[in-house]
C-alpha cells in the first residue's frame, strides 16, 4: 500500500464525513443562533430552550436528508472496497 492511496482513501473519508453531516450541523447551527437571538431580545435564561428547537430540526433534516446521506455513505463503502481491491491486486 503506497502513501499516495492511503491520502487518497483518507481524504475521500474526510470528503464524505463532511458532506454527509453538513445538512445537519448547518440546520442546528441556525437554529442555535435563532433561539440565542430570541432569548436576549426577550431575556428568557431558560437553558432548556435551546435544546429542543434543535432536536426537532435536527429530526425534520434527517427525516429529509437521510436517504441522499445513506446513499453517499453506501458509495463511499463501495469506493472504500474498491480502493481495498486494487491495493490488494
Amino acid at each position: 500500500m503506497e502513501q499516495g492511496q492511503v491520502i487518497q482513501v483518507a481524504q475521500d473519508a474526510v470528503v464524505t464525513i463532511l458532506s454527509v453531516a453538513a445538512p445537519l450541523l448547518g440546520i442546528a447551527l441556525v437554529i442555535g443562533v435563532v433561539v440565542s437571538i430570541f432569548q436576549a431580545t426577550t431575556q428568557i435564561n431558560e437553558q432548556t430552550l435551546a435544546f429542543v428547537p434543535k432536536i426537532v430540526g435536527v429530526f425534520l433534516a434527517l427525516l429529509i436528508f437521510g436517504g441522499w446521506m445513506l446513499s453517499a455513505l453506501t458509495e463511499f463503502a463501495t469506493r472504500v472496497f474498491g480502493y481495498a481491491s486494487t491495493m490488494v491486486g
